[in-house]
């Protein structure tokens, strides 16, 4: 008999919080280090959001226990963004709040799968999802995409690794790590498949606001109304408002799943803190206009990485058209002298880089795909430019 549970023991750290995490060691202990690591905006949380936050911790009404599932009125100011933003109608009760966007994924599927349940996941994944399917007793199966194909998945592929086990595809638009964004003509067809296949569909929506030139975002359930009962949405305020220590997500579904969701909250966590959900509460609220402005920094650096990186050569970088990271290919730089050394994988490729030039990034191993890497431009440009630089300067040593 184990001393950890075998369920428990198969979870791995975060990989893209554990490269953070050594690259800020390496900083403390005086080491000149650039992060590409976190996806974690570099802004501070917009003034009036902060303000609402201090004006809660003042108010006695908000130091005591709330609704499990969230302040009323945070609930109905989600749904009204979410008609707002998306196009799509939902009721205030069809919301549970979370702590920030991984609970809500973690509940949701807790609440979706049986042991054995399979579920379609696109690769390259973020490196939460398939651990939360795995507790949740359920059996990830990775459909492969590629740079060459926009990181996209087609209905085709869906449908040759659809079993009679299949019973949610979990789709990501805009992508984390790749960035990719799916056109509405075809969010509308795998909306259509999952329905004619009886599939159900979670769909993360945290970077809906962080689409680039003419690229759109479209929501699943909002162009396909008739998966109303088979649709899962998660989302939350880390990325769109900078937020991501504040801790408040959401997931947003049919009424019977987002009770069985809610009750299973209520006994891990019951509410999240109340402060942050007034925070919250002005967030959602309030109008675009921050956003915006962070949107359109990032847009140029989006620019600027892309450049740089498809100027190393070796690598194959595809502009991102949502989130902030860069997935390019590092193949052209596995097997081949740099610094002395060879680096077969782009795990050992990430190492070699932190050793040698002090810049740490995420290998593409940890979101399936070996052989890419992700870069994170949700930093300042000057740490940008000075990182890749190095990259670059050591490619050519």
């Amino acid at each position: 008999m184990g001393r950890i549970s075998q369920r428990i023991s198969a979870v791995t750290e975060s990989a893209t919080l554990a490269i953070d995490a050594k690259a800020k060691a390496l900083k403390a202990s005086g080491e000149d280090v650039i992060g590409f690591g976190a996806g974690e905006p570099d802004f501070p949380t917009p003034g009036h959001i902060v303000d609402a936050a201090v004006a809660a911790c003042l108010d006695p009404k908000n130091h005591k226990y709330t609704p499990a599932g969230g302040l009323p009125e945070l609930k109905a100011a989600i749904a009204a963004k979410t008609k707002r933003d998306s196009g799509l109608d939902v009721a205030p009760s069809q919301v549970l709040v979370t702590n920030g966007g991984k609970q809500a994924v973690q509940e949701a599927f807790a609440a979706l799968l049986d042991p054995g349940d399979e579920v379609l996941m696109p690769t390259p994944y973020w490196t939460t999802y398939p651990e939360s399917i795995r507790l949740a007793g359920g059996v990830p199966v990775e459909v492969p995409t590629s740079w060459q194909s926009g990181f996209k998945v087609t209905v085709d592929q869906l449908e040759s690794a659809r079993t009679s086990r299949t019973k949610v595809l979990l789709f990501v638009s805009p992508s984390n790590p790749t960035g990719a964004v799916y056109d509405a003509d075809e969010v509308e067809e795998i909306g259509r498949w999952a329905v004619d296949s009886g599939v159900w569909v979670l769909t993360d929506e945290i970077y809906e606001h962080l689409v680039y030139g003419e690229t759109r975002f479209t929501s699943m359930p909002a162009v396909v109304p008739d998966l109303a009962d088979t649709c899962v949405v998660v989302n939350g305020v880390a990325k769109t408002y900078a937020m991501t220590g504040w801790r408040v997500g959401w997931i947003i579904g049919p009424a019977d799943l987002v009770v069985a969701a809610t009750n299973l909250h209520s006994h891990a966590t019951a509410n999240v803190c109340n402060v942050a959900q007034r925070a919250a509460l002005a967030a959602v609220s309030g109008d675009l206009s921050a956003v915006e402005e962070m949107r359109s920094v990032y847009d140029r650096r989006r620019r600027t990485i892309t450049g740089m990186l498809n100027d190393i050569p070796g690598v194959t970088c595809p502009p991102p058209q949502g989130a902030f990271y860069a997935f390019p290919s590092v193949e052209g730089l596995l097997g081949r002298p740099i610094a002395g050394r060879v680096a077969p994988t782009s795990l050992e490729l990430a190492s070699l880089v932190l050793d040698e030039a002090k810049v740490a990034f995420v290998p593409g191993e940890a979101f399936g795909a070996p052989g890419y890497a992700r870069f994170s431009y949700a930093l300042a440009d000057s740490d940008l430019e000075e990182g890749i630089g190095r990259i670059a300067k050591l490619v050519a040593s």
